[in-house]
């Protein structure tokens, strides 16, 4: 069963809806408990780095995902700020990431644009397999999927990155180490290419 992770941010509904079409078991999870019944974990995000940061402490999730995700190995993606949360800080805020992977989140600098709007980085793009992986299994590279950011994770290690997106710099659109994923674009927006990618994640 996929967990989709509802601590008051993100489209959970949505992905949700995605899973049942697919047939593919999934429930939205509130709970350090129900965390438990979970195979595998989703968690979305929307908006500041900080506050997603805090609504997950505040829900009391935050310490059991560090016993799902680090000592259990359970499978983990996160999507958009839930892809920044994974890093050890950002630049938006002040509280600390969850730290899983080495890495800092950054504001684009719109001196790279020449064209407004600067940001944020919104609407359709392509993203470059860095190293093969089955979660990209089927994937249309000539589709893309949808963004929406104004900022982005700078991963320190560069075998974490799955794939690279350009956008006035090139950044890490795509990371994973072991049991971590996480993808700064949205795939309940990304039509074909977003539930295919959902699916691989529910049988990797």
């Amino acid at each position: 069963m996929i967990g989709i992770i509802d601590y008051g941010s993100g489209n959970i509904q949505a992905i949700k809806n995605i899973y049942n079409r697919l047939n593919i078991p999934a429930e939205i999870l509130s709970t350090p408990e129900s965390l438990e019944s979970a195979e595998r974990l989703l968690l979305p995000g929307v908006g500041a780095f900080d506050a997603t940061m805090n609504q997950l402490i505040s829900s009391g999730l935050k310490d059991k995902l560090d016993e799902l995700v680090l000592e259990r190995k359970r499978k983990i993606l996160g999507i958009c700020v839930g892809m920044q949360i994974l890093a050890q800080s950002s630049e938006e805020g002040h509280t600390p990431g969850l730290g899983w992977l080495a890495g800092r989140v950054k504001r684009f600098n719109v001196a790279n644009f020449t064209q407004k709007p600067y940001l944020p980085h919104m609407g359709w793009n392509t993203v470059e397999i860095q190293r093969a992986h089955p979660i990209f299994d089927g994937i249309d590279h000539d589709m893309g999927f949808y963004f929406v950011h104004s900022y982005f994770f700078d991963a320190q290690n560069v075998d974490d990155i799955l794939s690279l997106t350009h956008y006035g710099t090139e950044f890490a659109s795509g990371v994973a180490s072991g049991n971590v994923f996480g993808f700064q674009f949205h795939p309940e927006k990304s039509h074909s290419n977003g539930v295919r990618l959902l699916e691989n994640f529910a049988k990797i």
